[in-house]
């Protein structure tokens, strides 16, 4: 086996810590995993979220000492052991084998994301060209799956669309690939709108698609509002929201658990009428129309 794994638990705190030592005892690459099957949503924009119990995994050539690793570890952290595991890798070409098993993905009757390696498989439909990045938004979340169902379920020709919280772009795209005149791409976070940028230009929308920081963006009637990101700032966000939409446009929410989704549906109830809820996975989807007055 040409690779060792050394496999180190460890909390948050500790983490990038333990992570530096690793590399410095001669670990050819880290990673962080979660150590007990913890749900790690979406972080709000700037933060490094980690699980409460965290594998801190060093890569090693096979011939590596791993026990004098481990001894300048002990030494670096003042400790005389640490519970570790060590377990042989396998070689393969891991690229390859993540690729294989990233497949084209549809979402309702006409639209597909599908990863730029890929065949579309169907020259008649709607197809977004994503691969997997930095930016939150893939379309296997089912967040974002729930959002693209709504898009593919509704006629967005000529629309003016906000995407608030864009991550990826994935919405964004999807809005403009299915005939949105208009979009705004909105984030915190300046590399989701490099992201969306360069995913726009990859399925040549990028004249249709504009990305902004919140501060920066129009006070410009939009028909719908794409907003995939967490109930705290949905909830927050509300009037704000609701100021941007036409009388009769469409809100859209997502990234809520099916326990916050009956007060966020009263929060914005006061300026739209929301549609019945949908549920995938503990998460939900909620859209309303916009009230005449």
């Amino acid at each position: 086996m040409p690779w060792l794994q050394l496999k180190l638990a460890s909390t948050p705190d500790a983490a990038q810590h333990l992570s530096d030592l690793l590399s410095e005892a001669g670990a050819l690459a880290v990673t962080l995993q979660d150590a007990a099957d913890q749900p790690l949503y979406e972080p709000p924009p700037g933060a490094i979220p980690l699980w409460s119990q965290t594998w801190v995994t060093g890569l090693f050539d096979a011939d590596a000492d791993l026990n004098a690793a481990l001894a300048y570890l002990c030494e670096a952290l003042a400790q005389r052991e640490l519970p570790h595991v060590i377990s042989p890798l396998e070689d393969k070409d891991w690229e390859r084998e993540w690729m294989d098993n990233y497949h084209p993905m549809r979402f309702g009757s006409r639209l597909w994301i599908c990863p730029s390696w890929r065949e579309p498989p169907d020259a008649n439909a709607v197809t977004v060209m994503l691969d997997p990045g930095l930016a939150f938004g893939t379309g296997t979340h089912p967040t974002t799956a729930l959002c693209l169902e709504w898009l593919d379920r509704h006629d967005i020709v000529g629309k003016r669309v906000i995407d608030y919280g864009c991550g990826s772009g994935i919405l964004a795209v999807a809005a403009a690939k299915l005939g949105a005149h208009h979009v705004w791409a909105v984030d915190y976070d300046s590399q989701a709108l490099h992201a969306t940028i360069l995913n726009a230009e990859k399925n040549a929308v990028d004249t249709s698609i504009h990305t902004v920081l919140p501060n920066d963006l129009p006070h410009e009637m939009a028909d719908i509002i794409l907003a995939n990101i967490l109930v705290g700032p949905l909830t927050e966000l509300a009037p704000l929201i609701a100021g941007l939409i036409r009388p009769g446009g469409a809100v859209v929410l997502s990234g809520i658990l099916n326990t916050q989704a009956d007060a966020l549906m009263q929060r914005y109830q006061l300026w739209f009428d929301m549609e019945p809820a949908i549920e995938r996975e503990e998460w939900m989807c909620l859209s309303g129309v916009r009230h005449a007055g």
